[in-house]
């Protein structure tokens, strides 16, 4: 499954994050998204009402279930039909978690202490957050070019329309959260999505 997880971003390149306590909202913008080609999406756990939309989800794409903090929280979103769990921290609780449940668990790291430890940790894809306070695309340069062995997730405050310098900078792929769907209808959010993935592809 780790390898097939990296594989998958690695031909997706963005990961769509949506993050709503509006149980609706959250449905309509991960269909919409869906619509436009997308096959993974994080779906941030605001509260609980959020699992059973991903296990709605879960039908129509592989979820992963983000701001995972708590082994509770990552139980409830597995027993959902979460895919993958997405944490804004390194926890070393959460990765004894996934290792039993053989469930990816993807942290969030910040420095290249925190990102090494984690790949020690035999952790396969690690999260770069949030990376716009960290420098952008120039930090995620600095940060691979003595350690290229990373495979990493840029994410936090990132545009749609960086995207495509992260991963020349070598991000595996993309976190996108509001830029993506805040402001838009269901439809422009489908055609962002759609225009995006082409433009990666391309």
């Amino acid at each position: 499954m780790n390898e097939n997880l990296v594989n998958l971003l690695s031909n997706e390149n963005l990961i769509p994050i949506i993050r709503s306590a509006n149980p609706e909202k959250v449905k309509g913008i991960a269909n919409a998204l869906i619509d436009g080609g997308a096959k993974i999406l994080e779906v941030n756990v605001v509260n609980s009402e959020i699992y059973d939309i991903i296990n709605e989800l879960s039908e129509h794409a592989t979820i992963c279930a983000g701001g995972i903090i708590t082994s509770i929280q990552a139980q409830a979103a597995i027993d959902s039909g979460a895919k993958l769990l997405s944490s804004p921290i390194f926890q070393m609780n959460l990765v004894k978690f996934s290792k039993d449940k053989r469930i990816p668990y993807i942290p969030g790291t910040s420095t290249a202490n925190e990102a090494y430890s984690a790949w020690k940790a035999r952790i396969p894809l690690i999260k770069i957050y949030p990376i716009s306070a960290m420098g952008g695309a120039n930090y995620l340069k600095n940060l691979l070019r003595p350690m290229p062995f990373l495979n990493v997730i840029a994410q936090g405050e990132v545009k749609l329309s960086q995207v495509k310098d992260y991963v020349n900078a070598g991000a595996v792929a993309v976190g996108v959260g509001r830029d993506l769907y805040e402001g838009y209808s269901y439809s422009e959010i489908t055609q962002r999505i759609k225009t995006t993935l082409d433009e990666l592809k391309g």
